[in-house]
């Protein structure tokens, strides 16, 4: 019997793939925990431990990448403690519990990232041959396609095909999603056990308009690596405004998504209404998460700007 035959599993599934600790708190802390609130079964999938991340505060210098895998052990407790704080009782990391036939973990490393002479983020010469980014692509998707078939969830949340900002690991996780979708697809529609025909896909997403906004607001500060957005050379999570067609509004959860941001503390330092990774630059915490919806139709009540509310508007199975 299928965990989405049985009486006692919620009617409403989400699952959310992200390449990192921290990826998911900072683009869906509020959904995660307003749908947790409303009875929703939330499952998380991370695709890698966050070996490469780069540490922030000085006291937890000695976790450093360079120094084997002690950061990667170190952020599954602060993954761990991020998503109690949101109330996420299902999470797992991408390939966890299985084995190739070889006899090795299917499990997946932070590639890391660096910047080519272009300036475009690329994948470092020296990644390791388990970088997730490096992974053939149906090893990943195969997992995560028994995952969809397993859970049956009406929603998936990940990123689009520039993986936000174009790091490899985020672009490789929407590449794995979307091959997972096909592979579940395929199954249902041939009648398969494990097959699963997923209602609406999301897209992490930022309306282009909000971005200009707050650019503009730094005209003052012209040296703010934010201030050149007022113009243009924005990352691929920064959608046009018709594009981006879901908000969901959870100022109701802020606390909880701010708590969990302090769980990541290797990552994210948290200084009152504003945020900042390690390249040590303010970010607003932001009670509103926007989607861009990719596949399903958009559904229900619609907020001022015209986009739907709720990610499960229209899922009826």
């Amino acid at each position: 019997m299928t965990p989405a035959s049985r009486s006692d599993v919620p009617s409403r599934r989400l699952l959310l793939v992200h390449a990192h600790p921290d990826d998911e708190t900072i683009n869906n802390g509020v959904t995660m925990a307003r749908y947790v609130s409303e009875g929703a079964q939330v499952t998380l999938v991370t695709c890698t431990r966050g070996e490469q991340g780069e540490v922030i505060p000085p006291g937890l210098a000695h976790l450093a990448a360079d120094r084997d895998d002690t950061l990667g052990s170190h952020r599954v407790g602060e993954l761990a403690a991020a998503m109690k704080e949101l109330g996420v009782t299902d999470h797992r990391f991408l390939g966890e519990g299985a084995v190739r036939a070889d006899g090795t973990s299917l499990a997946y490393r932070d590639s890391g990232m660096t910047y080519g002479a272009d300036g475009v983020i690329t994948l470092p010469d020296d990644a390791r041959p388990d970088a997730f980014a490096r992974a053939d692509l149906d090893e990943p998707a195969a997992w995560l396609a028994e995952v969809i078939g397993q859970l049956r969830p009406q929603v998936v949340v990940t990123y689009e095909p520039g993986g936000g900002y174009g790091h490899p690991d985020h672009v490789q996780a929407y590449r794995v999603t979307v091959r997972a979708l096909e592979l579940a697809a395929a199954r249902a529609a041939a009648g398969e056990p494990g097959g699963w025909q997923v209602s609406k896909v999301y897209w992490c997403a930022i309306p282009e308009g909000l971005v200009r906004r707050m650019a503009a607001e730094l005209a003052d500060e012209p040296e703010h690596p934010f201030a050149r957005w007022a113009e243009g050379g924005m990352p691929s999570m920064v959608m046009a405004d018709d594009l981006v067609t879901t908000s969901v509004e959870g100022s109701a959860y802020l606390d909880r998504k701010t708590a969990a941001l302090r769980a990541h503390a290797t990552q994210i330092n948290v200084d009152g209404p504003f945020f900042a990774l390690s390249n040590g630059i303010d970010q607003p915490l932001a009670a509103r998460e926007f989607y861009r919806l990719a596949q399903g139709a958009a559904a229900g009540e619609r907020d001022g700007d015209g986009r739907e509310t709720d990610l499960f508007a229209g899922c009826t199975d």
